[in-house]
């Protein structure tokens, strides 16, 4: 090698040496600054990274009946999902005889025993929890939904790494379709992780059962393995509020067992049943015909996952009636005795009101009106009074606005002013015609008759019960005294008259004082007119301490109106809810007043 070349080979070392020593200076001084002056910020960074934050899911609240049972709760279920990157060839793991030593086993052997446990295929067990040869791993593959935690911590024993359980909520109604209407049912929530409300009350009360979510932040390594020994942060979740409800489960059952039954019977659209405490307004049933089993709501039509007893208005045919002879009682324009000829026709103002059946002309009191139902009669009271005057004791009755219970898709009705009722309009909203309600709307009218006079909202929500077992009361509407009490009593005898000498003879209960108002109305059709029927019975009892009414609605039954009966209907569940709450029996005999005038009381119909 000639010096020339000697002189470039050392000037090339000289150069890599001090590139070399350069690249040192600047990796010691970056060390010198990442450990020395920087050492904090950098371990925070590698903190933050290693930092995962999970939201705890509270546990959505129970709803329950008066008496505490379970109508509706979540219960713990977990996802089993597993990362299959990243698996050695054999598992080590503790054996399982209870002693500290290990041991390896397959992924087959694994494979084989999870399959036991979740009693599954072992072939798409083994499939989950590992790829198959020449497949790419996935980092997120699910073993097995929805499985209890017994059966979950079964699976963990067997020691799969990578294998973890997500919790999740189910919810259950073990009372199957009791109430379903007013539970309605839940969705799954947008994550996948809980369910939220998605009709009923489990819709209408979601931010009293859901609860708030907690937070938990842990440390995990590189292997997504969360590290035991290190610190963590934990906001608790607030788990919701159980809903107690006014609802007697029993009550309820029998309440839609004897709709079912009389839907069937006349093959009617609908029937609902509604059961109502006389002196606290609350709802001890709602029974719909209709059934829905919240554990599968698809299996009922969308138009019945509502209780038809709320979202439903109708025109309530006779039942109606009870608002007008209170309003003209507690006006002063008529008294029970007072008397009228009452023929089968009557024309007044160029319309002529008929009676559903011909009779001939009787000399009636106004209790007897009552208790035929007689429509002609009814106008001959009603029209002592002006249009304006009704209307207002309609509306102080609760026609014409919703009936409030905590729930979705309560219809009011529909009630219009006076100035907007056509000349035939005026008369026929005497005997429930030219308006529509909700069965509730009926069943508050006979507990305003009941109580005294006094209309309580009815109520479906007892109170709310935190966490802590302490319980919380909605607020309580507004109490209204709607007649005087001397009017409610002189309306309970017009109603004992309707069942001991009237329409609703059958509605007679073995030892108890009933009163009540049968009412058949016209249903009206889609395209405009009357293509149906509506039949009702509204019944208090007992009468000489009234504590309970149930209203039997059947809508659209089919075959002749003069068949059609919900009889059985309310003694059945009136004489369930009595034995049930040990009502006595009454110590009095029936009071009425005379149907027609002078002695001879027994008249064809």
């Amino acid at each position: 090698m000639n010096p020339t070349s000697i002189d470039t080979a050392k000037r090339r070392m000289r150069l890599v040496l001090i590139l070399s020593l350069a690249a040192l200076l600047a990796i010691a001084g970056r060390l010198f600054y990442v450990q020395g002056i920087n050492a904090a910020q950098v371990a925070q960074t590698a903190q933050d990274n290693r930092m995962r934050e999970q939201v705890i899911t509270p546990t959505r609240g129970s709803i329950v009946d008066r008496n505490g049972t379970t109508l509706a709760v979540s219960v713990d279920r977990y996802d089993l999902v597993i990362d299959q990157r990243e698996q050695k060839d054999m598992i080590s793991r503790k054996k399982r005889d209870g002693s500290n030593e290990r041991e390896k086993i397959t992924y087959e052997q694994a494979a084989k025993e999870i399959a036991e446990i979740l009693d599954q295929d072992v072939e798409q067990v083994s499939d989950a929890i590992r790829p198959e040869d020449g497949e790419k791993p996935k980092g997120y593959v699910v073993v097995a939904k929805g499985v209890t935690p017994e059966i979950k911590n079964e699976v963990m024993e067997v020691g799969v790494p990578r294998l973890i359980s997500q919790l999740r909520s189910e919810r259950q109604y073990p009372q199957g379709v009791i109430a379903g209407p007013l539970l309605g049912f839940v969705r799954n929530s947008e994550d996948q992780t809980s369910v939220v409300g998605a009709e009923g009350l489990e819709l209408s009360q979601e931010q009293r059962l859901r609860g708030t979510d907690g937070s938990r932040k842990i440390e995990v390594g590189a292997d997504g393995v969360r590290i035991a020994v290190a610190d963590s942060e934990e906001v608790p979740a607030v788990d919701g509020q159980d809903v107690k409800l006014t609802i007697d489960s029993d009550i309820n059952f029998v309440a839609q067992r004897e709709a079912e039954k009389k839907r069937a019977e006349f093959n009617a659209e609908w029937v609902s049943v509604v059961v109502q405490e006389v002196k606290t307004g609350k709802i001890l049933a709602i029974g719909d015909s209709a059934q829905l089993d919240p554990n599968n709501p698809g299996a009922t039509p969308g138009e019945f996952r509502r209780s038809v007893s709320i979202t439903r208005a109708f025109e309530p045919g006779s039942t109606g009636k009870a608002a007008t002879f209170a309003a003209a009682v507690d006006a002063g324009k008529v008294k029970p005795t007072d008397e009228f000829r009452v023929p089968n026709k009557y024309t007044v103002s160029k319309e002529t009101i008929n009676d559903s059946l011909p009779h001939a002309t009787y000399d009636m009191t106004v209790s007897g009106i009552f208790a035929r139902s007689y429509n002609t009669g009814t106008v001959m009271v009603g029209e002592k009074m002006s249009n304006q005057e009704r209307y207002e004791y309609m509306r102080k009755f609760g026609l014409g606005d919703a009936i409030q219970l905590g729930l979705n898709g309560a219809s009011k009705g529909l009630l219009a002013e006076p100035k907007a009722w056509d000349r035939r309009q005026q008369y026929t909203t005497m005997f429930g015609q030219g308006y529509s309600q909700t069965v509730l709307h009926t069943a508050s009218i006979f507990q305003t008759l009941a109580n005294g006079g006094v209309r309580i909202p009815p109520s479906l929500i007892e109170s709310y019960v935190n966490p802590d077992g302490t319980e919380e009361k909605p607020e309580a509407g507004q109490n209204t005294r709607v007649v005087k009490k001397s009017t409610a009593q002189e309306m309970l005898k017009l109603m004992e008259s309707v069942v001991e000498e009237g329409t609703g003879t059958k509605m007679k209960i073995p030892g108890y004082r009933v009163g009540g108002k049968t009412g058949t109305g016209q249903a009206a059709g889609e395209s405009g007119g009357y293509d149906g029927y509506t039949y009702s019975f509204a019944g208090v009892a007992p009468l000489d301490d009234p504590q309970f009414v149930v209203v039997a609605t059947m809508y659209r039954p089919k075959g002749n109106w003069r068949n059609f009966s919900v009889a059985d209907t309310f003694t059945e569940v009136m004489s369930h809810t009595l034995n049930t709450f040990n009502v006595p029996p009454s110590s009095t005999e029936p009071d009425t007043y005379n149907v027609f005038v002078g002695k001879e009381q027994k008249k064809p119909w």
